[in-house]
């Protein structure tokens, strides 16, 4: 089968690999499009630390069930669309004793520890298996990246009361968007990309930041009456906007940081205990979060076409990862084609 891979930093290539034998309690899925995570990226650029090469990337999954193993129980169906939970739980440290298993100390994620989706098919255990009869290929392929963002608005407590401001509005900073507008919280958008700006604004964002040609804490002022936001959602994985989450958050408001700054942050840590603000992190997603993302999009209101930036053949992968590279902020949802 056609298999992308990662083969070390800089460099993609498309081999042939064995198709993957069923083993007993496993679902063959053939896959039909794989989103290209940030997570991806990174791998591509030698920054994802949790990587070793050579790597199959990909972990946001669209696909039909190709073959059922032996001991799967009744309800799947051959031909039927599903999407995957890609991630790995031990069941006995602490996260999964206390019942956060998306959260495993010992996780590995597909396309990040272990080798991902981005192949024709892909074994998994039947448990990890979503079916979603009602979304499109396209739009399952989706399902993961929004869970993200959902799981962080959870976390950090959100409710119709809230301003919530979310720093970075890539596929990540979306999710929350929407599942924070879901909630009837008010939401302000920060970005550098005007376009995805503008995206954030179809969403369900109430307000739009361009964080280079405004002055943001002034801005917050105005529109949070001088409070600043009740919950901040840091979803850029940048020194900057860690500090500007912590700065400018509410007395008494909470921080949810889902992305990776990559070098260390100084922060002025009177304000934690000043603001006596809660600082947490938000990894991965629940299963009540899937469950969530695809009523969601069952619904019909997501932007889809506005959200996907392109869709690339196997063989035109490594040109269009490399344009990736080169201009990041241009891309907010990259799919590899198997259909």
């Amino acid at each position: 089968m056609k298999t992308l891979i990662i083969e070390k930093p800089g460099h993609v290539l498309v081999i042939e690999r064995d198709k993957p034998v069923v083993r007993e309690g496993e679902i063959l899925v053939k896959l039909k499009y794989v989103g290209f995570c940030g997570s991806d990226l990174s791998t591509y650029l030698g920054k994802n630390p949790m990587v070793q090469y050579p790597r199959v990337p990909g972990h946001e999954i669209s696909g039909v069930i190709e073959e059922l193993g032996e001991g799967v129980p009744d309800g799947f169906a051959e031909g039927a669309p599903v999407t995957v939970v890609p991630y790995t739980n031990c069941g006995r440290c602490p996260s999964c004793r206390r019942g956060r298993s998306y959260a495993c100390q010992f996780n590995q994620t597909l396309g990040v520890q272990r080798d991902g989706a981005m192949q024709e098919y892909l074994s998994v255990p039947w448990q990890k298996i979503l079916k979603a009869p009602n979304l499109s290929e396209l739009e399952l392929a989706m399902v993961e990246p929004l869970t993200v963002g959902f799981h962080a608005i959870d976390r950090g407590r959100v409710t119709d009361s809230d301003t919530v401001m979310v720093l970075g509005c890539g596929m990540i900073g979306a999710g929350a968007i929407v599942r924070a507008a879901l909630r009837g919280a008010t939401v302000i958008a920060v970005d550098i990309d005007s376009h995805k700006l503008k995206l954030a604004g179809m969403l369900g964002a109430t307000y739009a930041i361009n964080s280079i040609s405004t002055d943001l804490h002034q801005e917050l002022i105005k529109l949070t009456d001088g409070d600043g936001p009740d919950v901040v959602v840091e979803a850029a994985g940048n020194p900057i906007t860690y500090k500007a989450a912590v700065d400018e958050v509410a007395f008494t408001g909470r921080v949810v940081c889902i992305g990776y700054a990559g070098i260390e942050v100084s922060f002025a840590t009177k304000l934690f205990v000043q603001k006596e603000i809660d600082i947490m992190g938000s990894r991965n997603a629940t299963p009540e979060d899937f469950r969530a993302v695809i009523s969601y999009l069952e619904s019909g209101i997501f932007p889809l076409d506005q959200m996907i930036t392109g869709k690339v053949k196997p063989e035109d992968a490594a040109d269009a990862v490399q344009a990736w590279a080169g201009e990041p902020g241009k891309v907010m949802k990259l799919l590899l084609d198997l259909t």
